[in-house]
């Protein structure tokens, strides 16, 4: 009797874990549903990707008009990219029924000082690069420091080799060294004194913040990615919102202390005063800056859970050209050869980079077909 009640046990377990088995599967395959893509979803990614090109480019040149005008403020410049976060808040509201929430079987969730020595380390780290691009974009054109912004990319590939495991392949090498060169051509250029009427030093100054600026980005994007296979364990729509509303909060909160602790904040009113365009458009140059960052971080988001990161990730890529192209046009900026070559070095080392992704991100969606297949054949046996 003790027999057969421990054999009847064993298919009962059996049982179950079959049960448990073909549930965990259904989930996975209706994850991997494609969703209708009809006019309105082409609308959306359509709008997803103008938010990127329009935000990133016009939040640029704002920050350069900041301080053509007379703004000399590099605390209130880092904190117009950064303080406009808010306004993320109504569109994860909106957005996060369409973005269920699931997590790893049999993964905790992390504990509250986990979560919040990620938030802190990220947001500070936010915090120091943002200021390092403020120095950068006041002495520095914007057409030359829009291309030293394009080694964020080398950096992320060097960091990511040593955090997240990335493989150097050939591709991540081409970029590597022409997202290298590009910048080094710059080093080199004959207006290395700036068309903005900076000197050399300031220049000097202004192209070693940038590149530490990009160091920091690329070390970011690689510690992002750390944190959400060992510390989150999850990619989810409202993890990452979290993430990024969070993370926004501690570097606004440190570049307020910066502000108050420089004492610039004393010279604010002046600034307005003398503001070249008068104070209206002072104001308005701040407040449209800050949105424009954040227009640009809806788009990011956006097209990273309707399509992938590749997309969304490769759409900024293509924006990288347009900048420059601005600065000629509203500020009468030179591109000379030594820069135009820098440009065209820059993209194909984007483009390099971008194909590798491309290529790991199909061995993953490989990867998860097989897997998909595996179970379900499983399943039917």
């Amino acid at each position: 009797m003790g027999e057969a009640q421990e054999l009847q046990l064993q298919i009962m377990v059996q049982e179950h874990k079959e049960a448990k088995a073909t549930e965990h599967t259904k989930d996975v395959n209706q994850s991997l549903l494609p969703r209708p893509r009809n006019c309105m979803w082409w609308l959306q990614m359509a709008l997803y990707t103008l938010f990127i090109l329009f935000g990133q480019s016009v939040a640029t040149l704002l920050g350069r008009l900041y301080f053509n005008n007379g703004g000399k403020s590099k605390w209130m410049a880092t904190l117009v990219q950064l303080v406009g976060f808010p306004i993320l808040i109504p569109y994860y509201c909106i957005s996060s029924h369409k973005h269920p929430t699931t997590s790893r079987i049999g993964s905790k969730p992390p504990s509250a000082l986990k979560l919040t020595s990620v938030y802190v380390s990220l947001g500070l780290l936010v915090a120091v690069h943002c200021y390092f691009y403020s120095v950068g974009l006041q002495y520095l054109p914007v057409s030359t420091y829009s291309l030293l912004c394009a080694s964020a990319l080398a950096f992320n590939a060097f960091f990511s080799y040593f955090l997240n495991a990335q493989k150097f392949t050939a591709f991540i090498i081409n970029s590597l060294v022409l997202l290298t060169i590009s910048s080094i051509l710059l080093a080199f250029q004959s207006d290395s004194a700036g068309s903005n009427g900076e000197s050399k030093a300031k220049y000097a100054i202004g192209f070693i913040c940038t590149i530490l600026a990009s160091a920091g980005t690329g070390l970011g994007l690689s510690l992002t990615q750390l944190c959400f296979q060992k510390v989150l364990k999850r990619e989810t729509f409202s993890v990452v919102m979290e993430l990024i509303i969070y993370q926004s909060t501690v570097p606004v909160c440190a570049v307020l202390v910066g502000l108050f602790a420089s004492g610039e904040w004393n010279g604010l009113n002046r600034e307005m005063d003398e503001f070249k365009t008068g104070k209206v458009s002072y104001l308005m140059i701040l407040i449209w800056t800050a949105i424009s960052w954040q227009v640009f971080m809806v788009g990011i988001v956006g097209l990273i859970f309707e399509l992938s990161s590749l997309f969304s990730n490769a759409i900024s890529v293509f924006g990288l050209p347009i900048v420059p192209v601005l600065a000629i046009i509203f500020f009468h900026e030179k591109m000379d050869g030594i820069k135009g070559i820098s440009m065209v070095l820059a993209i194909w080392g984007f483009v390099s980079y971008v194909y590798q992704q491309y290529l790991d991100h199909q061995e993953t969606v490989k990867n998860k077909n097989e897997v998909s297949e595996a179970s379900a054949s499983d399943r039917s046996i």
